[in-house]
C-alpha cells in the first residue's frame, strides 16, 4: 500500500531502475521520404569493422553509468542493421556481453527489412545472439510501399514474415503503416487483414505522420481526412482484438507474452544507454536523471580524434514530472505511484496536485495505489501532457 506521509513528501530518493542498451546504425539503402531518423543512403562498401570497434569503444566510455546493473535488453536500431553481416552482428554483440553481462533472459532485438539480401541473414542473425526481429513491412500493397519509398515487394514482405516464423526466436515483430498517401480505409484494413494472417506475435501499426526535415515535409502528400482515420483506427483495432492481439501501447499489439521488453523500458522510464551515431541515452546516477547524446553523423562519429559524446543534460527535477508521464501514458495499464517517486525522486503529492485537472474532467483515475488513463483520456492525452507543464 503506498502512503503518502509529510516526511515521504519531503524526500525521495532516485532507484536505479533496469537498464536497456540502444545501438544505432545508420546505413540504409535509400533514405525513405518519411524518416526523419539519422540514417544515411548506403555507400558503395559500409565500414562495418570500423564501425563496430567504434560502437564497443563508445559502450567503454560510458561503462560508468552501468553501475553494477547488467542488461535487460538490446535494440539495434537504424537506418537498416540487417545491412551488416550475421558475423559483424554476432562480433558487437558478444563485445558487448564481455563489457556488461546480460540478464539471463536479456531480449535482443534486430531491425530488419524484408528484401532478399536482408533475408537471407536471418538465421546467422539467431546464431548470432538475436532472438527477436523487427520487420519493417510498412504495406503489403505495390502502390503504397512504392509511394512509401520502400524497395521490397509485397511478396518479399510476406517471405520474411515466414522466415521468421520458422526460426527459433523468441518473438518477432511486423511494423505496419497506415493513413498512407491516397490510402483509402479499405485498402489500409486489407493491408491490416493480410499482416494479421502472417501470424506475428507483435505487430506495431501505427499512423504515418508528416515529420519536419523530410522530403514528405517540403513536398506534403494527400493524406486520408480525420474521419477516415478514425474509422480506419476503430475496425482495425477490432480486428487485432478479435485476433488475439492485446493492445498495451498506442500502435504497439502483442499476442500474450510477446510484449516489447525494449520499449516497456523505455516507457516505464527505466534507463538506457546509447551508442552509435546519434543514439541518445537516459541514465540514473548519484540522484540525478541525466541525458546523453552521441555524435551523429557516421563521418564525425568514426573520428578517432574526438569524443563520442556530443553533449549530456541534467533533466532538472521540475522537468523529471513531465518525461516521465509523457512516456508513461503510452502504456495503456496502471501507473505505480510508488514507481513514480523512484524513477523521478518527487513526491506523490506533486504529480497528484498536477494531475488533478485531468482527474476531474475524467480523463485520469486515481486510488491509493496507482493511475490510469480512462478510455476518453485516451483521446485527450495531449491535453493531460499540457495540464502537466502549465506552471
Amino acid at each position: 500500500m503506498v502512503t503518502t506521509t509529510s516526511a515521504q513528501a519531503k524526500s525521495h530518493n532516485l532507484e536505479l531502475p533496469p537498464l536497456s542498451l540502444y545501438v544505432h546504425i545508420p546505413w540504409c539503402v535509400q533514405k525513405c521520404p518519411y524518416c526523419d531518423f539519422n540514417s544515411h543512403a548506403q555507400p558503395n562498401v559500409i565500414p562495418e569493422e570500423v564501425y563496430i570497434n567504434c560502437l564497443l569503444d563508445d559502450l567503454r566510455a560510458d561503462l560508468h553509468y552501468v553501475q553494477g546493473r547488467s542488461l535487460c535488453s538490446i535494440f539495434i536500431g537504424g537506418g537498416t542493421p540487417s545491412l551488416f553481416s550475421a558475423t559483424g552482428i554476432a562480433r558487437l554483440l558478444k563485445g558487448i556481453e564481455q563489457l556488461i553481462p546480460f540478464d539471463k533472459n536479456i531480449e535482443v532485438t534486430l531491425e530488419a527489412n524484408p528484401g532478399t539480401f536482408e533475408m537471407e541473414r536471418f538465421s546467422g542473425f539467431v546464431t548470432a545472439g538475436v532472438n527477436r526481429l523487427s520487420i519493417g513491412i510498412q504495406s503489403l500493397h505495390s502502390q503504397h510501399l512504392q509511394s512509401l519509398g520502400r524497395i521490397h515487394s509485397p511478396g518479399q514482405a510476406q517471405e520474411a514474415a515466414a522466415h521468421a516464423a520458422s526460426l527459433p526466436l523468441t518473438s518477432f515483430n511486423l511494423d505496419l503503416m497506415h493513413g498512407l498517401p491516397n490510402q483509402t480505409s479499405a485498402e489500409a484494413l486489407l493491408d491490416l487483414d493480410g499482416v494479421i494472417a502472417l501470424g506475428a506475435p507483435h505487430i506495431s501499426w501505427y499512423q504515418l505522420t508528416i515529420e519536419p526535415n523530410t522530403l514528405f515535409a517540403s513536398k506534403p502528400p494527400i493524406l486520408p481526412d480525420d474521419d477516415s482515420l478514425w474509422d480506419i483506427y476503430e475496425q482495425g483495432h477490432a480486428k487485432l482484438t478479435a485476433a488475439g492481439y492485446e493492445q498495451y501501447e498506442v500502435s504497439a499489439y502483442g499476442k500474450p507474452g510477446h510484449r516489447g521488453n525494449h520499449n516497456l523500458n523505455y516507457w516505464r522510464f527505466g534507463d538506457y544507454l546509447g551508442i552509435g551515431c546519434g543514439a541518445h541515452g537516459k541514465i540514473t546516477q548519484a540522484g540525478k536523471i541525466i541525458r546523453t547524446e552521441k555524435v551523429k553523423h557516421p563521418r564525425g562519429y568514426m573520428d578517432l580524434t574526438r569524443l563520442f559524446l556530443n553533449k549530456a543534460w541534467e533533466v532538472k527535477a521540475d522537468e523529471r514530472m513531465f518525461e516521465y508521464f509523457m512516456n508513461r501514458l503510452r502504456l495503456l495499464e496502471d501507473i505505480p505511484k510508488s514507481e513514480f517517486s523512484a524513477r523521478t525522486g518527487l513526491a506523490i503529492e506533486q504529480a497528484e496536485a498536477k494531475l488533478a485537472p485531468a482527474i476531474t474532467a475524467g480523463l485520469i483515475e486515481s486510488d491509493q495505489q496507482n493511475w490510469r488513463t480512462t478510455p476518453k483520456g485516451r483521446l485527450y492525452l495531449n491535453q493531460v501532457l499540457t495540464d502537466l507543464m502549465d506552471e
